[in-house]
């Protein structure tokens, strides 16, 4: 398996570079600092994988990636980040990503989301698919929408008779930017992709004591 490690700290791509090395069938071919000579080194050497940190200066890996993959479709791309965002595991995986993986994760996790992925497989760090996946679970139940906080629940209600940003802001007596962060957060809470989901959920849940 060649590897082709994107990360714009030197010490990071060393400690990697030292790292994957020691796996049984794996070469690191090349690594690049940014996005543009992340391209040209994938032209070049043609890497079976490459490791992409999400966090790149001027076009971050998403773009990268996807720039990658418009002229090599059949490589496969490791995205990598210190943050545990469920959003940005999604829009990596939506824009043809193999997996996901946290940069705190042990040597065994980091080299089995390798293997899997060169396999034709995808990859979620443990860590992120659980935090995934507890929204999606509770999503149209109750045990979902306790988890909001006593005003988000109180505007769910809301949402749920009808009501817009500017109606629920005014009853409440706050913004309609307030409102607007409010229902994006219960969006991530509740695993709402779109807003047409959060306003369906909400009216599932407009019924006298919720």
């Amino acid at each position: 398996m060649r590897v082709l490690i994107v990360d714009d700290h030197t010490f990071v791509r060393a400690g990697l570079v030292r790292l994957l090395e020691g796996f049984d069938g794996v070469e690191v071919c090349a690594d690049a600092s940014q996005a543009d000579e992340a391209l040209d080194l994938s032209l070049i050497h043609r890497p079976d994988l490459i490791l992409m940190d999400l966090s790149l200066p001027g076009r971050n890996g998403l773009e990268a990636m996807v720039a990658i993959l418009a002229e090599l479709p059949h490589t496969r791309v490791l995205m990598m980040s210190m943050h545990d965002d469920p959003m940005h595991v999604r829009a990596a995986l939506e824009r043809g990503a193999a997996g996901f993986i946290v940069k705190d994760a042990a040597p065994l996790e980091l080299e089995l989301a390798l293997r899997t992925a060169a396999d034709g497989g995808t990859f979620v760090s443990p860590r992120l698919s659980s935090r995934m996946m507890a929204p999606m679970l509770g999503l149209g139940k109750a045990g979902g929408v306790d988890a909001l906080s006593p005003r988000q629940r109180q505007i769910l209600g809301m949402i749920g008779s009808g009501l817009g940003n500017k109606e629920i802001g005014a009853e409440l007596g706050i913004s309609v930017k307030t409102v607007e962060t409010h229902r994006a957060r219960m969006m991530e809470a509740l695993g709402c992709r779109r807003a047409t989901e959060l306003v369906l959920l909400a009216a599932r849940h407009a019924r006298p004591g919720e």
